[in-house]
């Protein structure tokens, strides 16, 4: 595929700093955009998303901080975007956030966890597009690609709660693909198991199970998810308002 494929297209990576979002902007950048990755304003996210950055080929890449909870974070990010960049074509909502309870523990998904869960997993998704969704439109060709589970079709996962809010993408995809069409599709993407860090306290025990009751016998990595996100922009070009599956087989 050619390196200048993209040459006058800006993507956004909403949660570029982690596993998978750091893998969907260097495939951009491969092929000549412009990326723009979005991290919290914490020293971790700050250090990592700056080292994203740096390695990215091409030029005009840069990172600048939002946080999905709060929307005028989101707004700052646009105004910043049309002044350095001039326009949006695709928005990958990488962001994400769990935290692992039993779902047979009632009790340990109070409300606090419960708001927090939602605020990250589905309002913040739907904050990111809404806020961008003028720019996407105004390209002619804007695309949108969340990331599901398939928690959000089968109810296992890490809490009852995160099963919820996954499924609540799903649908968020297929409404937003009616409203946004035809200048913008919208799509999402449903891993499964992935190996990366993004469950606290998974292990290579937890993965190793999983893997071996798998039908493709193991766990998928961030770059299976991140060739599907690219392949939305890339190959899937009249696809809009479906959750792609990438699990391996794991929900058949």
């Amino acid at each position: 595929m050619s390196t200048e494929f993209m040459t006058d297209k800006t993507v956004l990576v909403v949660g570029g700093a982690g596993s998978i979002g750091a893998v969907v902007a260097e495939r951009f950048a491969g092929i000549g955009a412009q990326v723009v990755i979005s991290h919290r304003d914490v020293p971790e996210e700050v250090a990592l998303a700056q080292g994203v950055v740096q390695s990215l080929p091409g030029r005009g890449h840069f990172a600048s901080v939002a946080d999905v909870t709060r929307s005028n974070t989101l707004a700052m990010l646009r105004q910043e975007i049309v002044s350095r960049c001039g326009r949006l074509d695709v928005l990958v909502n990488a962001a994400g956030f769990t935290k692992p309870v039993p779902h047979a523990d009632l009790e340990g998904l109070d409300d606090e966890l419960i708001d927090r869960m939602f605020a990250v997993n589905w309002r913040g998704q739907f904050a990111a597009i809404r806020t961008f969704a003028p720019l996407l439109k105004a390209s002619g060709d804007g695309l949108v690609v969340s990331i599901s589970s398939i928690a959000g079709s089968n109810g296992i996962g890490s809490s009852i709660a995160y099963c919820a809010a996954k499924a609540g993408i799903d649908v968020m995809t297929k409404s937003l693909a009616r409203v946004l069409a035809p200048e913008v599709r919208v799509l999402a993407v449903a891993p499964g198991v992935v190996d990366t860090n993004f469950v606290p306290g998974r292990g290579s025990d937890f993965n190793q199970k999983t893997a071996a009751t798998t039908p493709l016998k193991r766990i998928a990595t961030a770059d299976d998810i991140a060739s599907a996100i690219f392949a939305c922009s890339t190959q899937l070009t009249f696809s809009t308002g479906t959750t792609i599956v990438v699990d391996g087989g794991r929900s058949l």
